[in-house]
């Protein structure tokens, strides 16, 4: 099987299907997925939450310009995206500077006492809470329905989705990229390497200077809900130290350790030692012991070097575009930089300011790239 499109995307996640729903109305896309099913890893295990104030200032400006298509999501699903939940940072005096730092520019946090912390989330211990803040806007994502819902757009729209199909080889000729997969020889003009936790793997393939992105391993358990508690209208509550954090879950409480431990990238599973000590990390916190994990898991976050997603065209192949580095942003971010990506690819003006563009670009100072030089 061949097939020749105007765009290619390696990579079937959140960051492909969408940048492929925004292309696909003026484009012919072709969505290239290595697993037999789309959203396999990062995106099928994302702990689907909209933070406002998550990440560093350009990824603040993407999660406002992401906000209202999460919440009217048009073309995608009949229905908003988010549902409400809040996200609470709890401090122990170690934390008390992690907690100004997180709380310097933000917008719409609320300063809270031990002991209202603690009414919002009965289980914490009130004498370990230095300090306490809350983002009551902080919303849950249905991420599923987002990802099926962009994918329905591609399909609806001309757009193939090719599962079962990873790279084996990556040529370009007469300014047309050709990837060679199982599932047949994919050539375009345009190549967007979408693939996460692989995409320095990618450029590689492509004779494309890689970018030192780091895929890191972040895992998360699933507990019975405290026994007596109706956890459903509790919020996110996390430590601001960033070594753990809580959810509830369909009834269910998901901790994570907050692991960034780096990984190469595969299909990725817990570490019992990081999970035991993420879980006694979090019982410091809290008044009911754990007894008993349901299940558990991991996932890949890939970040590039200072943190910020990279988003554009290589300076040192034609053709060649890049949309990896979301960390733990992806979800949040997908609205915005799919349509970043779109733009740029079909040479529209961006809505974006171009400070953001800039911040985004993989030829950015800080990514410490110099030509003919490695990270």
């Amino acid at each position: 099987m061949t097939s020749s499109s105007d765009i290619v995307i390696i990579g079937g996640g959140i960051a492909g299907i969408s940048a492929a729903a925004r292309l696909a109305p003026e484009a012919r896309v072709t969505v290239l997925e290595a697993e037999p099913m789309i959203g396999h890893h990062s995106s099928g295990r994302s702990a689907a939450i909209f933070i406002r104030n998550y990440g560093n200032a350009t990824l603040r400006a993407l999660n406002a310009a992401s906000a209202p298509f999460l919440a009217e999501p048009e073309g995608v699903s009949e229905t908003s995206l988010l549902s409400p939940r809040g996200e609470m940072l709890v401090a122990t005096e170690a934390d008390l500077s992690s907690l100004e730092a997180y709380l310097d520019g933000s917008e719409g946090l609320e300063r809270l006492s031990p002991r209202q912390a603690r009414d919002l989330v009965p289980i914490l211990r009130e004498e370990a809470i230095a300090a306490a803040a809350i983002e009551w806007d902080a919303q849950d994502i249905d991420v599923d329905r987002m990802l099926q819902g962009f994918a329905r757009q591609v399909r609806a729209l001309g757009g193939a989705i090719v599962t079962g199909a990873p790279v084996q080889s990556i040529s370009r000729q007469d300014g047309v990229w050709s990837v060679a997969t199982p599932a047949g020889t994919h050539s375009a003009p345009i190549l967007v390497n979408a693939a996460g936790g692989w995409a320095d793997r990618v450029a590689a393939m492509a004779g494309v200077r890689p970018l030192g992105l780091m895929p890191l391993r972040r895992s998360a358990v699933l507990l019975p809900a405290p026994d007596g508690h109706d956890i459903s209208r509790w919020p996110l509550f996390a430590n601001a130290g960033d070594q753990w954090y809580a959810k509830p879950e369909a009834g269910k409480l998901m901790i994570s350790p907050a692991d960034e431990d780096p990984v190469e990238p595969h299909d990725i599973w817990a570490d019992d030692m990081v999970i035991a000590e993420g879980l006694h990390r979090y019982e410091q916190a809290v008044t009911v012991p754990v007894t008993r994990v349901e299940h558990s898991w991991a996932g890949m976050r890939t970040f590039a070097p200072d943190r910020t997603p990279v988003v554009g065209h290589a300076a040192d192949a034609d053709g060649f575009f890049w949309l990896a580095g979301q960390g733990g942003y992806g979800m949040q971010t997908a609205p915005a930089l799919s349509r970043l990506a779109a733009d740029l690819c079909l040479g529209r003006l961006s809505p974006l300011p171009q400070t953001v563009i800039e911040a985004l670009s993989p030829g950015r100072a800080t990514l410490n790239l110099t030509k003919g030089q490695n990270p």
